[in-house]
């Protein structure tokens, strides 16, 4: 049941397909301009971004409670999937209904949507890296993850250029619900590949508390007394410090040059193929993952430094690249290194514990936003690059 082949592969599948559907609504380059037709407000577009991935925040510690004592989790992971289809799919249907007659509208039923599809994926998270735990060991779950990870960006690339196509030859905001809806049906292809894997019965559990409440001060004894774990969360939280900048580079790039429909799909391809690339790298340092998370943070303070003097499609491609091979490799070391410092009857707990108090970074949009529009983007840029610089110093101590 450990290191199966056909587990590898339904998980690669799983973030192929995934990642072809999600690239529409890419952070970094798609989302803004998404927003931006509707509102020109670069907090909201802040905001979007940030719910696009922060209400996963809200289910972590609430989803460990119940799963430390479960022995199996796929089922209530196939509900996880259904749901974040149906979000999907409907932020889509939102557009196409009510569009530019109703921009008010359309926000708002798109806010639910990215809320509930980021929300269920909080509750997804745990069973997610439960089974990865189970079903994988920690070498073999390195080289699995990276090679999941090149091939969902292969499979971002392809969305990137298909997305490029859309947004070139067919008017917004009708082109947007296209996309969406479309590949909600392309995602639930992964969603039934994973789910498909076969999940062995875990035997060390953890009794669980009669009260949330009583887990609550459990769970923060045991980040009191961890040391590894204290210094774990404070480094992946600062490796979210790109948020406060991401999300307006392409707009800094949209007023600097003509920025046409199949230019967006092609920054989207070259992060992707930067992720791809990037992988290939770490899955040969695999089960270095401290190296990992300093080389990301490396790659991602230069394409910052590259940022301040980007005025040419080609330095946006080069910042873009870069940022999807720093991006991947934060995912990479720090879905890993959890694994590797929890015990086993404590996994979904270090998960919760770990997802909980670094999402707070998923919302550093947001004073970026009012950042940029008080100061601008060369003290936004300066102000992102220095946490990063703080982050890759304090990845010295991580334990490994």
């Amino acid at each position: 049941m450990v290191d199966r082949f056909s587990s590898n592969i339904k998980n690669i599948l799983h973030g192929f397909f995934l990642s072809v559907a999600i690239t529409i609504a890419e952070p970094s380059t798609v989302l803004p301009i998404i927003v931006e037709h509707f509102s020109s407000s670069t907090v909201l577009i802040g905001a979007f971004t940030s719910l696009l991935k922060g209400g996963s925040i809200l289910a972590q510690l609430f989803t460990a409670f119940y799963a430390q004592s479960y022995r199996k989790v796929m089922p209530y992971l196939r509900l996880v999937f259904f749901f974040r289809f149906l979000a999907w799919f409907s932020i889509g249907l939102s557009i196409y209904l009510f569009g530019d007659k109703y921009p008010n509208i359309t926000l708002l039923f798109m806010a639910f949507g990215f809320f509930i599809f980021s929300l269920s994926a909080g509750f997804g998270a745990i069973f997610f890296q439960e089974i990865m735990a189970k079903v994988f060991t920690h070498r073999y779950r390195g080289r699995t993850v990276a090679a999941k990870r090149f091939f969902a960006g292969l499979g971002a690339i392809i969305s990137g250029g298909v997305t490029g196509f859309v947004l070139q030859n067919y008017n917004p905001p009708n082109s947007y619900a296209y996309l969406f809806m479309v590949s909600a049906f392309i995602m639930s292809i992964g969603f039934i590949s994973f789910g498909s894997i076969r999940e062995p019965e875990k035997f060390t559990v953890t009794k669980r508390e009669k009260y949330f409440t009583d887990f609550l001060k459990n769970v923060f004894v045991i980040l009191k007394e961890d040391k590894r774990l204290q210094i774990q969360i404070l480094v992946m939280l600062i490796s979210y410090s790109y948020l406060f900048s991401m999300p307006f580079v392409i707009l800094k790039a949209k007023s600097t040059f003509h920025l046409a429909g199949w230019l967006i799909g092609e920054f989207v391809a070259v992060q992707m193929f930067g992720a791809m690339l990037g992988n290939i790298i770490w899955g040969i340092l695999s089960p270095r993952f401290k190296l990992i998370a300093q080389m990301s943070f490396l790659l991602v303070i230069t394409a910052f430094i590259m940022a301040f003097f980007a005025n040419t499609p080609f330095l946006y491609a080069v910042f873009f690249f870069l940022l999807g091979a720093g991006i991947d490799g934060f995912k990479l070391s720090k879905s890993n290194l959890i694994l590797i410092i929890a015990p086993e009857n404590k996994r979904p707990i270090y998960v919760a514990l770990q997802a909980n108090l670094t999402s707070v970074g998923l919302f550093f949009a947001i004073p970026g936003g009012f950042i940029l529009k008080m100061l601008g983007y060369n003290v936004l840029y300066m102000f992102t690059t220095s946490l990063l610089l703080i982050g890759f110093l304090l990845a010295k101590k991580l334990s490994d």
